[in-house]
């Protein structure tokens, strides 16, 4: 197993610290080859903040006492906060590589906010990049060799990673939007085309690769109406029009958007617009007719 860390003032003990808004106070790295595994347990957590990068294999998290873990795989971060129990296990057969830092100080809790990191936050995906294990690198050497400003450097490295992952999760945010967009709009497109036959919303999202649950949250989040709403409401739409504008029966319409029971597309017109499409008809002449005689 390869290890290199670096503590401030060369003590193992953790603390916290108020009297700056960000403090490094240690960092290392494992990398695990021919030991089985490497477990750690702090029951009570630390006083400072964790932020562990896996850069290569694979690690195994126990969070909120789960007896099952979290496989945190390569290219992903996990924090832990302060008091936050903690209980992980790498194991030498997954190869694991990991860079951690511990961090204190009286902004923190606001300076992760700023870069986007919440405080729900436990696995963050950042993607593996070499920019990573150079700023771990580099704040190891800086405790090792505590030249002049090292703090102050170690503190602007602790940005830079901070900065890098707020990048990341800004492109994962964008792609995530851009993805929801596209779907969104193509199952518009659908239901505008199809409103009139028979649409099962589950076997929709289901076919376009996404759960039914998310589908609709996320379509509801977005036209402020759920995918059934959505398709009703199309169907009254085009109702009215053909009301309107045609002497069409009512079940001749009904038909038409897509409702073969003329007693039901009556009593979901009636539930739509408070009256009947035969009422909502008569109304429509008697408005025409006032015009025409008011001209």
């Amino acid at each position: 197993m390869y290890t290199n860390s670096a503590y401030l003032n060369n003590s193992l003990i953790d603390f916290k610290d108020k009297s700056k808004p960000l403090i490094v106070g240690s960092c290392g790295t494992y990398h695990l080859y021919t030991r089985p595994k490497l477990p750690t347990h702090r029951p009570r957590g630390r006083l400072d903040f964790q932020i562990l990068y896996i850069a290569s294999g694979k690690a195994y998290f126990y969070f909120d006492n789960n007896p099952e873990p979290s496989i945190v795989t390569a290219g992903h971060m996990v924090i832990y906060r302060p008091k936050e129990p903690q209980r992980y296990i790498y194991y030498g057969v997954d190869q694991t590589e990991v860079y951690w830092v511990h961090f204190t100080g009286g902004n923190v809790t606001n300076l992760l906010r700023s870069y986007g990191i919440n405080n729900h936050m436990r696995i963050i995906y950042t993607g593996t990049s070499f920019e990573y294990t150079r700023i771990f690198k580099q704040m190891i050497q800086e405790l090792q060799r505590c030249q002049t400003d090292y703090r102050e450097l170690l503190t602007l490295l602790l940005h830079q990673l901070f900065i890098s992952i707020h990048r990341q999760l800004n492109k994962e945010q964008k792609r995530k939007n851009e993805y929801l967009d596209k779907e969104m709009e193509l199952a518009i497109q659908y239901f505008n085309d199809n409103y009139n036959t028979e649409i099962n919303v589950e076997e929709y999202a289901v076919s376009r690769g996404m759960s039914v649950s998310w589908f609709i949250r996320n379509f509801k989040q977005y036209t402020d109406t759920t995918p059934m709403q959505y398709i009703v409401s199309l169907r009254i739409t085009n109702a009215q029009i053909l009301l309107e504008t045609t002497d069409d029966t009512i079940t001749e319409i009904g038909t038409i958007i897509g409702y073969d029971n003329p007693l039901y597309f009556s009593r979901i017109f009636h539930k739509q617009k408070g009256i009947s499409p035969s009422e909502y008809r008569k109304q429509c002449k008697k408005q025409a007719n006032t015009n025409n005689f008011s001209l």
